[in-house]
């Protein structure tokens, strides 16, 4: 039950801020801080209480046939050793990023607020949903908040981007609908001939590779472009670009974080030796889109669209790990999915606080800000320099976990691989550095830059909170990375013995 309680108290003190008067901004703030606060004490609980060494912990089944006597849907939640580190970061991000963004929203803040705690419940419930039905239904409850919150609350261009983001969303969505019917009535045959979205009944599927094949990318295409990975990304730099503060650090954070959770759920797990068949493809198009993110956010004038183009080429290395079926690689990419959250959410967070006092992003419009903001200038250096991969930070871990597995894996038999997705980490610092150095550095040109100023109290206390985890994670990596440790072993496991058993059924079909 406690699960349950953590995934529905944001909604909860959602419904409760639309009790309070309009016209009572603060106390709706402070009853969004309680919620999202509390949800993150609960996750936090549930972390210090999870057993790395078993599987699915926490369990709670209700709602039994939710569809009639026909159909084995219900409402089942759980959490694994993938699930339960998105799980912890999306507790961790909320709060944050409400108090962060306290300031941020001068019009319809019930509202605002109301859909940032529905947004953290569907997120929290796509992380541990383990019916598929169900996990349908979280997933499309996301995707409702995100875009009014772009399409409300955005920069000029905020109605374009919400609505690009939300056809390229539901347009996915709508392929794995029909996948989860067509596998939910295949489990049927295993299943005394009822319909069902059970995922741990689903395990027990031993597909056909024909059926495999083609289920593979109608659940795939609706993750990669929740990733996004190339070439389904265009809706991500302009959502980024357009929506308010809060928005793109959730979106960074945890959203594009369902896209590559939702890889290992089902498309490595359910379907293993469609994995195998098409791992050589999606490696090249991860390397692609490594390399064509950073080459784009190369030449950006605008700071946030910059990190927005950043997220796709760090994305593209998750995914590369995801398909190396290394133990390496894929503990890098579940590290680095949290990775991601915590710098990128970051960085989006201090863009949002600059942008709050000069209102403009773009990077000729600075210079020599370090001498006004000496506080905000080492902060944002620290971030850049854990986005970039510096060892002692987070983004040096995962990175390095990631490309050592890519460079040893069978699965691709060539170095070539992590030899292109390196150049990612090399083409960071190219477009990452130059900016510091243009927004930070020099002399101050720009008399609008000379009376800033630097954090305040609260910008502080939430910008160092993100800072002692990148830290963290930098030095000892070693309690977050022993979270997945036993659920990876199995996945690998399960990918090899199903790859094996292929191998042999074509050597001796008889």
């Amino acid at each position: 039950m406690i699960l349950t309680l953590t995934i529905f108290l944001p909604l909860i003190f959602g419904i409760l801020v639309f009790g309070v008067k309009k016209e009572r901004v603060e106390l709706q703030k402070w009853i969004a801080l309680t919620g999202s606060a509390l949800t993150f004490g609960l996750s936090l609980f549930l972390f210090t209480q999870y057993s790395s060494q078993a599987s699915f912990q926490f369990e709670h089944l209700a709602l039994h046939n939710w569809l009639g006597q026909t159909f084995d849907t219900a409402y089942r939640v759980a959490l694994d050793g993938f699930s339960m580190p998105l799980f912890l970061l999306t507790g961790f991000l909320f709060p944050l990023t409400i108090i962060g963004s306290w300031n941020d929203i001068n019009h319809n803040n019930r509202e605002y607020l109301f859909l940032m705690l529905m947004l953290e419940t569907g997120v929290l419930g796509v992380f541990a949903a383990t019916d598929l039905f169900l996990f349908y239904l979280f997933w499309e409850a996301m995707l409702i908040p995100m875009y009014f919150i772009i399409g409300l609350w955005g920069g000029k261009s905020r109605i374009y981007a919400a609505t690009k983001y939300f056809i390229y969303t539901l347009s996915g969505s709508l392929l794995m609908l029909i996948g989860i019917i067509y596998i939910g009535y295949l489990g049927a045959g295993e299943n005394a001939g009822v319909f069902t979205t059970d995922y741990q009944k689903l395990l027990e599927l031993n597909l056909p590779l024909d059926q495999q094949l083609w289920l593979f990318w109608i659940f795939g295409i609706s993750f990669f472009i929740k990733v996004p990975l190339f070439p389904v990304h265009t809706w991500l730099p302009d959502a980024h670009t357009e929506a308010p503060t809060a928005g793109s650090v959730i979106l960074a954070g945890v959203l594009l974080k369902m896209g590559t959770y939702a890889l290992i759920r089902f498309n490595l797990t359910l379907f293993p030796l469609a994995s195998h068949e098409f791992s050589m493809l999606i490696a090249i198009l991860s390397i692609i889109g490594i390399i064509y993110g950073a080459l784009l956010a190369l030449v950006q004038t605008d700071i946030k669209r910059l990190v927005a183009y950043s997220s796709v080429s760090h994305l593209g290395f998750v995914v590369l790990g995801l398909f190396a079926f290394t133990t390496e690689a894929l503990q890098g990419a579940i590290l680095q999915m949290v990775n991601h959250g915590l710098s990128t959410g970051l960085l989006f967070m201090l863009i949002g606080m600059i942008y709050s006092r000069r209102h403009t992003r773009f990077i000729s419009e600075f210079g020599g800000i370090k001498k006004t903001m000496p506080v905000f200038t080492s902060i944002f250096l620290i971030t850049t320099l854990a986005s970039v991969g510096l060892p002692g930070l987070n983004g040096f871990v995962g990175e390095f976990l990631i490309l050592s597995g890519s460079f040893k894996s069978l699965n691709y038999g060539s170095y070539a691989y992590a030899i292109l997705a390196s150049l990612g980490v090399v083409l960071s610092v190219v477009y990452m550095l130059p900016m510091i150095q243009k927004v930070f550095h020099g002399k101050i040109t720009n008399d609008a830059n000379r009376t800033l100023k630097d954090l305040n109290p609260r910008e502080l206390m939430v910008s160092v909170a993100f800072v002692f985890f990148m830290v963290w994670i930098g030095v000892a990596p070693g309690g977050f990375l022993n979270i997945s440790e036993h659920a990876s072993e199995q996945l690998l496991e399960r990918l090899s013995k199903s790859h094996m058993q292929s191998s042999m059924a074509t050597f001796n079909p008889n």
